[in-house]
């Protein structure tokens, strides 16, 4: 099984900078792309940043400019976040298109558990 571990939430103040992670582990024969996702309370699930193997990117308008993804390695991105305001606060969770060592034609979504980022004074 895939499973995708995240790191770097946690409470900032506005104007403030957070790195997020993103490690995954398992069953992995490749990774096509990885994105980051978030979801406000009362909101819908919504695309932050994506990135493909590679290498091209595309974000939410609202984070252009402050926001920065990457991959790190094959099975590792980051989200480098910067000049936070409270509206950015959210549960963040990372994703993956992945295929498998026991299925390799065969491509599946994963999801992070998903990490609270608030951002507040």
């Amino acid at each position: 099984q895939v499973q995708l571990v995240e790191s770097g939430g946690g409470l900032v103040q506005p104007g403030g900078s957070l790195r997020l992670s993103c490690a995954a582990s398992g069953n992995i024969f490749s990774i096509s792309a990885m994105g980051w996702y978030r979801q406000a309370p009362g909101k819908d699930r919504e695309l932050v940043a994506h990135i493909t193997s590679g290498g091209s990117t595309n974000y939410a308008d609202s984070v252009k400019g402050r926001f920065t993804i990457s991959r790190d390695n094959a099975k590792n991105m980051s989200l480098q976040m910067n000049s936070l305001p409270p509206e950015d606060t959210a549960v963040y969770y990372c994703n993956c298109n992945a295929r498998r060592f026991s299925s390799w034609s065969t491509l599946i979504t994963y999801w992070g558990q998903g990490t609270q980022v608030t951002v507040s004074s």
